[in-house]
């Protein structure tokens, strides 16, 4: 079935052939493409701190379990403690971001950030060690998730693919620079350095943030135009409004407030962790939020098995260690970067498919698209690729093959398994443009959780099994639970729609409810002033109810409601008693 929604001559003519999504829509964003570009920079700089955390730490392993005289065992906790935080944080972090925006959560975050550094790198015991980790772990870890939630602001889905890669590469550059930058340190200042580094950079990111980062929650600035209050505000967002009062006239001013009023009213709401489990109940999301965590916990597999393989193997020291996981970054980098053209040139693939025409910019109805083949169509060819990799790999690590071939293999795997990470991700924030934050932290919880049990059993399973199968085992549990993937590929659309026609419905319900609500108390306001009229034309005899109910009915309004139909009442009677009393006197003076 053809169907054409006529829009503004300015806008596009949509045109569809088998969908009936309005796609010419309101502008998405005001920001200009310089300022967008200053955006995704940042929040792919917060996206950088807690990958890299995690993996600069790497390299100090054995000088802290040597200082504060604890085992092997007992250090690799503090990493499983990491990546359970890393996991939970965002759950918390990702509702408040949506509920009081963008800003105060970066803050707030940083802020923890930069004081569990300061003490991890003036501490001198495991447990200030081990608790300390964990604040670091939540501080940096919700960044990921604001990151997609930024691009969702300012992106639509014709181009979030794009900018999604560029935020993603912050976080995917963590695993290639970390261990580099950790091993530098803890070889040439101590193990110490590494904490003050990071203290430093956090700081770093902390001024220019809060001074020129704007506001980009949709459910407090809309696009961009709706000058945001308190902490909410920059610099950035105050040259903007300042530049809007000048320029703009009154008619562009007043649509601006309209904007302004139509959101709905804010009202602070503690964040709840557990609303972005509620995703999971979903069945499209349940099996990309699963899919994915595997594919993460495989490489985390990866980075956890490589410090002792290589120093067993190869006899490396942390630092050659280190460089080794440069390929393993690299590759991370180069899927961030050709991410978002894959992306974006399939979803313009397909519209070009369905007939669809659109305008860049503009915001962009889903509903009735398939943008789970749009996106999946990238993502399934790559995690099959990965997981030929992660068996080529653990089969190296077997025959202690050459160093050049295991390179090979760390930069193929870390390039598909982060392309396919990066998809699924995508698919994710174009389920739930209104909650991005949310759908991330689910993300987050998954995959991190999975990702710290993987981290832990990794070096039992090469004691027990071997090194290369302990891989092959990993691939073809990656392969036995590939159909997750083809479900959402050829069912996600239908089930999308489901949700969507219950979520409406559940919507008129109450919407229903609201409006009978609204009529039964309308209804008794009428009948009450009804019966008022009514005592006007047949005044009632004194003491009779219906004077009462009207007085009681309009002591609501106010004093002087109240006075006004007593009044009334009483100099009616007032009258008729004084005609009777002069009828009588003339009948007296005949």
């Amino acid at each position: 079935m053809s169907t054409a929604q006529d829009v503004a001559p300015h806008d596009v003519q949509v045109q569809r052939t088998t969908t009936s999504a309005s796609w010419a829509g309101p502008v998405h964003t005001v920001f200009t493409p310089g300022q967008k570009r200053f955006i995704v920079f940042m929040a792919a700089w917060a996206g950088f701190f807690s990958p890299v955390s995690g993996n600069i730490y790497l390299p100090a392993l054995n000088p802290l379990a040597t200082d504060l005289k604890v085992s092997d065992t007992l250090i690799n906790l503090t990493l499983t403690s990491y990546m359970i935080f890393q996991g939970l944080a965002p759950a918390f972090f990702g509702d408040f971001a949506d509920a009081a925006g963008r800003r105060p959560a970066y803050i707030v975050c940083f802020v923890i950030y930069i004081l569990a550094n300061i003490g991890l790198a003036l501490q001198n015991d495991y447990a200030a060690l081990f608790v300390l980790r964990c604040f670091q772990s939540t501080g940096s870890s919700a960044t990921i998730a604001m990151c997609s939630a930024v691009v969702a602001d300012i992106a639509t889905a014709a181009e979030r693919g794009k900018y999604m890669g560029f935020t993603l590469a912050g976080s995917l550059l963590g695993p290639a620079i970390g261990p580099v930058i950790g091993g530098l340190l803890a070889d040439f200042l101590g193990w110490r350095a590494i904490f003050w580094f990071l203290v430093i950079l956090g700081a770093a990111f902390l001024v220019v943030f809060a001074i020129f980062f704007p506001e980009t929650a949709r459910s407090l600035v809309g696009n961009g135009s709706i000058p945001p209050k308190g902490w909410n505000m920059s610099l950035m967002n105050y040259l903007a409004v300042r530049k809007t009062r000048n320029l703009a006239s009154e008619a562009e001013l007043s649509a601006i407030q309209a904007q302004a009023d139509a959101l709905p009213s804010r009202k602070f709401r503690f964040p709840n962790p557990l609303r972005s489990m509620y995703l999971i109940l979903d069945k499209e999301n349940a099996l990309l939020l699963f899919y994915n965590g595997f594919l993460f916990a495989a490489f985390y597999a990866i980075t956890a098995a490589m410090p002792s393989q290589l120093k067993q193997i190869y006899g490396y020291n942390q630092l050659q260690i280190g460089l080794c996981f440069i390929p393993f970054g690299v590759g991370s980098m180069c899927a961030a970067l050709t991410n978002g053209q894959l992306l974006d040139r399939n979803f313009a693939r397909w519209c070009k498919k369905l007939g669809v025409k659109i305008k860049r910019g503009r915001d962009q109805n889903l509903r009735d698209f398939p943008i789970e083949k749009a996106r999946l169509q990238v993502a399934i060819p790559a995690a099959y690729f990965a997981a030929a990799m992660v068996c080529i790999f653990g089969w190296i690590l077997d025959v202690n093959g050459p160093l050049a071939p295991l390179l090979v293999v760390l930069f193929l795997a870390s390039m598909s398994m982060s392309l396919a990470f990066n998809v699924t991700s995508t698919v994710l924030v174009d389920f739930y443009p209104h909650a991005p934050a949310t759908a991330t932290a689910a993300n987050n919880v998954v995959r991190c959780c999975l990702g710290a049990g993987w981290t832990a059993a990794v070096i039992p399973m090469i004691e027990a099994m071997g090194r290369g199968w302990t891989f092959t085992f990993l691939t073809l549990f990656l392969v036995a639970t590939s159909p997750m993937l083809w479900l959402v590929y050829f069912r996600g659309m239908k089930w999308r729609t489901e949700r969507h026609e219950r979520e409406d419905l559940a919507k008129k319900i109450k919407e229903e409810k609201l409006n009978r609500q609204n009529s039964a108390e309308h209804g008794i306001s009428e009948e009450f002033s009804g019966g008022a009229s009514n005592n006007e034309k047949q005044p009632p005899v004194q003491g009779t109810v219906g004077v009462g109910v009207g007085v009681i009915e309009k002591e609501r309004d106010g004093p002087r409601e109240r006075e006004g139909p007593g009044a009334d009442t009483n100099t009616n009677t007032n009258t008729n008693t004084n005609a009777d009393a002069e009828q009588t006197r003339a009948g007296r003076q005949e």
